[in-house]
């Protein structure tokens, strides 16, 4: 039987240039200035955060008065949405569920009794 060669993996990774650079930031290093690509890119989130479309909607929605029709509709056409991500209980486990409700209820049931008893006899040989 003769081995297949096996190719050698190097232990480096290596990066794409497509694949981002992650800095790892300490609280040591929390005093130095930031880099000039942070700055970048906080500029570049800032104004993409200008352009956001959800504020030009929002003033446009308060504007309006929503007809409270509709707001009821909405609420019952997304709790029906709800209702439809729930994942039920199977027959089985519904009734071995419910069995074991019936169990521990009968269980603190029975306990609640007995100290019942238990405090009315010692009231009755204190008082008594």
């Amino acid at each position: 039987m003769a081995k297949k060669p096996t190719k050698k993996r190097s232990s480096a990774p290596t990066q794409s240039k497509s694949e981002t650079h992650v800095t790892r930031i300490t609280a040591g290093e929390s005093t130095k200035k930031p880099s000039k690509l942070k700055q970048a890119a906080a500029i570049a989130k800032q104004s993409r955060s200008d352009k956001k479309p959800a504020a030009r909607s929002a003033e446009a929605s308060s504007k309006r008065s929503r007809n409270p029709l509709a707001a009821l509709i909405g609420y019952f056409k997304g709790s029906w949405y709800e209702l439809r991500q729930v994942r039920w209980p199977d027959r089985s486990s519904t009734w071995s569920l419910t069995g074991a409700l019936i169990v521990f209820t009968a269980f603190f049931l029975l306990f609640v009794v007995l100290i019942d008893a238990l405090f009315k006899y010692l009231f009755t040989l204190i008082i008594g």
